[in-house]
């Protein structure tokens, strides 16, 4: 069952992605080349439409608990119109960061998902979050939500790193007997990787702002559902399968707070425009951050299964081994460099 919700939703997202390009140049949802861009022509976007009509569709016919899980749905609707809202009239910053939160509230008042407590390593008490456990779990929602849209910068690179996190998160539902996360998952597996057809380079459409929305809702709300209330060490679990998408977002705000910039501020020196500097090619670019994506997510399965000191152990090897690996592509600035540095120096005879 969950191997053929995959396969329908795999052939229904090749099916209608072609019919989804069509209707972005009836609609105008267009994307034109600039000097961010990476493409040389004008481009159909909004291609997670095709994910998400695969996704609905393939969830009514092999899910039976639809009412029970309406929250889930009515949610994903309303990012998938603000997604569309914007691929088309390109919305400013508020109404699509007012859009994240109505959805993330729907799941959340209404679907109840809350991280409510964790259990503390070394502590026999629990911390509770009281009032602060709806703003915690909204903005983790919404954090998500804008990391997976900030790494859509290439063919196939969100669509791609966001499949991986899913397969993670399946394979960990599946462990833990969740057969619900892990059939979501798995649909929504099935649907992106059917779009990745098209979209991976050279790509004949783009998922736009519909398709990078939806995905970062869902492996957002998928992450809580699979790992809310637990241990701080299994907290750190859905972090570290989202640790591409994140460790880009973190500093990407660093990179503008050093460079006294707006945290909103738009630039091209992300991940995958810092890795195309060094001299990769578009295609290369986009497949070593799916290893890295990958390495991040078996980390993520070690991860749970490990002891507390083996967990913060793992956790400080992945900082510094991100650290190096971001101060060595200069995805701060070039100048940014305390930890080589630091090490440059104490080997200095």
């Amino acid at each position: 069952m969950l191997i053929g919700a995959l396969l329908v939703a795999f052939l229904l997202s090749i099916f209608l992605t072609p019919f989804v390009g069509k209707l972005a140049f009836k609609l105008g949802a267009t994307d034109k080349p600039n000097e961010r861009k990476v493409h040389s022509k004008i481009m159909p976007r909004m291609g997670g439409l095709a994910i998400f009509l695969s996704f609905f569709i393939t969830y009514l016919l092999f899910m039976d608990d639809f009412g029970e899980q309406l929250p889930l749905l009515v949610g994903a609707l309303v990012i998938i119109l603000i997604g569309m809202a914007d691929d088309i009239f390109e919305l400013k910053a508020a109404p699509k960061f007012l859009g994240q939160v109505l959805a993330a509230l729907i799941i959340v008042l209404w679907g109840g998902l809350e991280v409510e407590f964790i259990n503390l390593p070394f502590f026999t008490d629990t911390l509770e979050f009281g009032v602060l456990s709806i703003p915690i779990t909204i903005l983790w929602i919404v954090s998500i939500i804008n990391a997976i849209n900030l790494i859509d910068g290439l063919d196939g690179l969100a669509g791609g790193v966001s499949t991986i996190a899913l397969v993670t998160i399946a394979t960990m539902a599946l462990i833990k007997g969740d057969l619900f996360v892990a059939m979501v998952a798995l649909i929504v597996i099935g649907s992106t990787l059917g779009f990745l057809k098209y979209n991976f380079h050279p790509a004949k459409i783009f998922m736009g702002d519909t398709g990078a929305l939806f995905l970062g809702y869902i492996i957002a709300v998928l992450s809580l559902q699979g790992f809310k209330n637990v241990t701080m060490i299994s907290l750190i679990v859905p972090i570290i399968i989202l640790g591409v998408p994140i460790s880009d977002t973190f500093f990407a705000i660093i990179r503008r707070v050093v460079n006294k910039q707006p945290i909103s501020a738009a630039d091209k020196s992300h991940l995958h425009h810092c890795l195309i500097n060094l001299g990769f090619t578009h295609k290369q670019t986009v497949l070593l951050i799916y290893a890295l994506a990958a390495c991040f997510g078996l980390a993520a399965i070690i991860f749970q299964f490990a002891t507390v000191w083996g967990a913060l152990f793992l956790v400080t090897g992945l900082l510094l081994i991100i650290e190096i690996f971001v101060e060595k592509i200069g995805l701060v600035n070039s100048n940014y460099q305390p930890l080589l540095k630091m090490l440059n120096f104490k080997n200095k005879p």
